[in-house]
Order: C-alpha cells, then sequence, then structure tokens
C-alpha cells in the first residue's frame, strides 16, 4: 500500500469522525428543544452535515481509485450541473444542436485534454473556442430573438459546470517536485478546505453574525465569512502535511479557496434568486442538486489550480 493510499485512508478516517461529532452535537441540540419544536438554522446544519457524509464517500472512494476514478467522479459531476444550470436559462429550438455539442462534445472533450494533460488546450478551450464556436452554430439557425441572452447563458453555464469543475481533477497534473502520485491530495485539500470552511461559516455567522454582506441574496455575515476563513485557514495548516505549500503556505492557499468559493456561492444565490428557486434541482432529497452542494467547491478551483501552479508547480 502506497503512502499516498495511506493518506487518503486517514484523510476519510478522520472526516468521518468530525463528522460523527459534528453528528452527535446536532442530536445533542436538538434533544435539548422543546418537544414538537424545530429550529431551522439547526435542521440546515444538519441537512449540511448529512450531505457531507456522502460527499467524504464518493471523493474518497475516488481518490482511492486514482486519476481514472477521480476522472469520472467529476465528469458525472460536470454533466450534472450543466443540467442543473441549463434548466434555468432562456433556450430556443434554434439553440439545439448548440446545446447538444456542450453536452456531447464540448464536455467531454474538456476531460479529455485534461485527462491527457494537456494543460494549454483544457485552460482555453471553453473560454476561447467554445466561446466562438456555439454561438456561430445557433446563428446559422436564424433565430434573433433573444439571441444574446441565449448565448450567454449557455456559455456561462459552460464555463461553471464544465470548465471550473475540470480544473478540480486537473490539479492532478501539476508537477509539484513530489512523487507523481501525491498531486491527487491537493483534491482533498481544497473540498476539505473550502466544504469545511463553508460549514463553519454557516455555524458561525448564525450564532454571533450580525452584518449580512448581501442582504437581499444571502444569510452570509461579516463575523460568519471571517471566522469561515479564519477556520478554513487553521484546517489547511493541520493538513499541510499532505501538500508541498509548508505550514504557513497551507494556510495561506486554504484562506483564498475558502474566501473565493463563499463568494461564488453569493453569485449562484443571486442566479437562484433571480430565477425564483431555492435549489437548483431535486436531485439530492432534501439538499437540492449538485451545484447546491459543491457551489463553493466550483468557484475556488480554478483560482486554486492557478495560484497553486503559479507559486509551487
Amino acid at each position: 500500500m502506497s503512502s499516498t493510499t495511506v493518506d487518503i485512508l486517514l484523510l476519510a478516517f478522520g472526516s468521518f469522525g468530525i463528522l460523527i461529532g459534528l453528528t452527535f452535537l446536532g442530536e445533542v441540540l436538538r434533544a435539548r428543544q422543546t418537544p414538537g419544536t424545530q429550529n431551522p438554522v439547526l435542521e440546515t446544519f444538519m441537512t449540511r452535515v448529512q450531505s457531507w457524509w456522502g460527499m467524504v464517500a464518493f471523493v474518497g472512494a475516488a481518490l482511492l481509485l486514482g486519476k481514472g476514478g477521480v476522472m469520472v467522479l467529476f465528469a458525472f459531476c460536470s454533466f450534472a450541473a450543466l443540467r442543473e444550470i441549463l434548466t434555468m436559462t432562456a433556450k430556443a429550438q434554434a439553440d439545439h444542436i448548440a446545446l447538444a455539442l456542450g453536452f456531447f462534445v464540448v464536455l467531454p472533450l474538456q476531460y479529455v485534454f485534461v485527462g491527457m494533460g494537456w494543460h494549454g488546450m483544457y485552460t482555453v478551450f471553453i473560454p476561447v473556442y467554445a466561446f466562438l464556436l456555439l454561438p456561430i452554430v445557433s446563428a446559422l439557425r436564424g433565430n434573433a430573438d433573444r439571441f444574446l441572452v441565449r448565448v450567454a447563458e449557455t456559455q456561462w453555464a459552460l464555463m461553471i459546470a464544465v470548465f471550473c469543475v475540470s480544473h478540480v481533477p486537473a490539479l492532478m497534473n501539476l508537477e509539484l517536485g513530489q512523487s507523481s502520485d501525491r498531486s491527487v491530495l491537493l483534491i482533498a485539500f481544497l473540498v476539505m478546505v473550502v466544504q469545511f470552511g463553508d460549514l463553519l461559516e454557516y455555524f458561525f455567522g448564525r450564532r454571533i453574525g450580525r452584518h449580512k454582506i448581501a442582504p437581499g441574496l444571502s444569510p452570509k455575515t461579516r463575523r460568519g465569512v471571517l471566522c469561515g476563513v479564519l477556520s478554513a485557514m487553521c484546517i489547511g495548516a493541520l493538513l499541510h502535511w499532505i501538500t508541498p505549500f509548508g505550514v504557513l503556505g497551507a494556510a495561506a492557499m486554504a484562506g483564498a479557496a475558502s474566501l473565493v468559493g463563499m463568494l461564488g456561492s453569493l453569485v449562484f444565490a443571486a442566479i437562484k434568486r433571480d430565477r425564483g428557486v431555492k435549489d437548483w434541482s431535486h436531485l439530492i432529497p432534501g439538499q437540492g442538486g449538485f451545484l447546491d452542494q459543491l457551489d463553493s467547491v466550483i468557484f475556488a478551483a480554478p483560482i486554486f489550480y492557478h495560484l497553486t501552479r503559479y507559486f509551487y508547480g
């Protein structure tokens, strides 16, 4: 058994231990409530903890399977996320070919390029080539009704659901001066610091938060975000041993990823508010869709990837 496999198992067991503690805490708080009543904040917290159980299990299994498992998992996430976004966008019959190309050509090719480690292509394929090609395909159908809106929403969906998500498995392509299989641990690092930062931001924001940072969009508060980012930095420092960053570098990278992720979740909240929906989909019973679970990671992934490549690659 390689050292990387041992580290993945240690992270999985450690995450399960933390989740057991959080679940126990939530059940204790539930037991202290007046019989027949529910605390919405506590119930939302418990829902997030429950979603983490499944996330840790799926991501842990994919990491143990290696590059192939990670690629399949995040390609599926991209497909599900793209479907969720496009169900809320403006479309016309003239866009059907462009949408089919997005799902069955652009998405697979993006992951093929990531799997080949072709950095020069997977960082420009969607922002440049798909950006130019798909509007041409739609324009050739001759329907100008709300054309700019339709094209922009499709391109935005591809950027978020495919381009950004694909930068999570792309972390395995980075050469960081370690053994070749150690870069897979960066995925675990990114997911853990961002998701735990989100969870603790929610907890502290409801406990000590006062001033909302975007009152019309989200209940996130200044103190909650600050505590969440600081918590992510502490977690990142504790996990420095799986990264090439060092203690201070790991804390800084975790803080940057967590902050970008939290701000990105505001963007997703604005889109949902604009569309008048609470969740992106009902794919995960009681917990929304893939985008509801991974919104912060999606926004943080390309920033984390490029910061890592620039400073440590």
